[in-house]
């Protein structure tokens, strides 16, 4: 039985709202929906983009750590440390994902058709790492089943790499995902489930690495991921979210994250209304719970 209304999130780390200049790798590119311009009034009558503050009122570059735990709860995590958290969560922040994750919220309302669309690797689970991502931990908080191998074989889950080229080359036996493969199981995963999230982190390890020839490769796949991902939902029932926790990879110039905004964009259901909410990290998931509970 297909659920009632869905959103998907799909997180992109390190990506940014730059300049148009030699050092943004975006510039030029086949690129659309995920690259934005400073000062650019170019807008897609179908996706809105919302240029949103991931530096949350706090001083110093927006880190991953406390920008994912912003993103997931709704709660400005900057502020509540009194400074950005790079890397993985702390306890402080660990005990807020565990209590208010968008997860933990929306099982706690009824709605348990909520999935993580990411595949886990079995190193996971035969040696659990000491750091664990904001939504490792939300995961493991609301009792959620972890996506394995398995699942991404029998097209049902996604490694944060889409493509699988990075699982290849570690010996992996799975097969190589176009950008059409990788949105046809991310948007089919909406049949079954009410709340999808996806993760993807290459753009800032490229964004650090400063590889602007893995850039330009790479950003139009992305692109064209989203892309089909939209293309097969349905606009009716279906909401689309995709953000950021920080810029990066739109500025090769420099190692370190930037300091500008990150595109926010919406498409579909409530589509208007979602984007007129979105200001800062912070209003996403308080804005993706009112998608799900108040239809």
């Amino acid at each position: 039985m297909r659920p009632d209304s869905s959103v998907v999130l799909f997180f992109v780390d390190g990506l940014g709202i730059g300049e148009r200049c030699e050092s943004n790798p975006l510039v030029g590119l086949d690129a659309d929906p995920i690259a934005h311009f400073v000062g650019s009034d170019e807008r897609s009558p179908e996706i809105r983009m919302v240029p949103t503050d991931p530096r949350l009122g706090v001083e110093g570059r927006p880190q991953s750590a406390s920008g994912q735990t912003t993103i997931l709860t709704g709660i400005n995590a900057p502020k509540l440390l009194g400074y950005h958290k790079n890397g993985f969560p702390n306890q402080a922040l660990r005990e807020v994902i565990a209590k208010d994750s968008i997860f933990r919220r929306l099982i706690a309302s009824g709605i348990e058709e909520v999935v993580f669309a990411n595949a886990y690797t079995p190193a996971f689970f035969e040696s659990p790492p000491r750091w664990k991502s904001a939504t490792t931990v939300a995961m493991e908080a609301a009792g959620i089943a972890f996506r394995k191998l398995p699942d991404l074989v029998g097209r049902c889950a996604l490694f944060h790499d889409f493509t699988n080229r990075t699982l290849r080359e570690r010996g992996f036996d799975v097969p190589l995902f176009s950008p059409i493969d990788a949105g046809e199981i991310l948007a089919s995963l909406t049949s079954r489930y009410r709340f999808v999230l996806y993760e993807h982190f290459l753009t800032d390890k490229i964004g650090h690495d400063q590889d602007h020839a893995s850039a330009r490769q790479h950003l139009p796949e992305l692109a064209e991921f989203v892309r089909e991902t939209i293309s097969r939902l349905d606009s009716e029932r279906t909401t689309f979210v995709l953000t950021s926790d920080h810029g990066n990879i739109e500025d090769l110039s420099v190692r370190n994250h930037t300091l500008n905004d990150v595109p926010t964009l919406v498409w579909g259901r409530r589509c208007d209304e979602t984007a007129s909410r979105i200001n800062d990290l912070a209003d996403v998931a308080p804005a993706i719970f009112d998608l799900l509970t108040h239809d």
